[in-house]
């Protein structure tokens, strides 16, 4: 695998699951709620806008940790309806950003990121078996005689 294949890869591993929870609300109420759970809106926050991405200046990150154009637009809808829920969240509790106005808003703009980035997974790893089969054929496996069977 390329060395540009693996950075998409390690940056993508940590940025889709981010989305997925921000578009799942009983996730949410599960895990983000529950304080002996690692991961929190802040978690969600580092991911998309520290460590792996920067949801309110995405473009840099097209070929890094975002496939394609519509991916960058889309991540920085969603950091701008994150900014609008952190803005209406006073203490930045998990429970404030799930009970403002924006969080609608968040949850519908996720959903449409994830299932973009998960289209656009699945597409990679299609192109790769194909490639892979390619420069590698399987040769056809030889038909096996199989009895019949008597019905009575």
């Amino acid at each position: 695998m390329a060395d540009d294949a693996v950075v998409m890869a390690n940056a993508r591993v940590n940025v889709v699951p981010a989305v997925l929870s921000l578009a799942n609300p009983p996730w949410q109420q599960e895990v983000w709620l529950d304080r002996t759970r690692f991961e929190n809106i802040d978690h969600i926050f580092h991911v998309l806008f520290d460590d792996f991405c920067d949801a309110d200046n995405p473009g840099p990150y097209l070929g890094t940790c975002l496939r394609t154009g519509e991916e960058v637009a889309l991540i920085r809808e969603l950091g701008t309806a994150l900014g609008a829920a952190n803005d209406e969240s006073p203490n930045g509790t998990d429970e404030e950003f799930l009970a403002s106005a924006s969080w609608p808003t968040v949850v519908a703009v996720a959903g449409r990121l994830a299932r973009v980035m998960v289209s656009n997974d699945l597409a990679e790893i299609v192109a790769l078996h194909e490639a892979r089969a390619a420069r590698n054929p399987v040769p056809p496996s030889p038909r096996r005689w199989l009895p019949s069977r008597s019905h009575r």
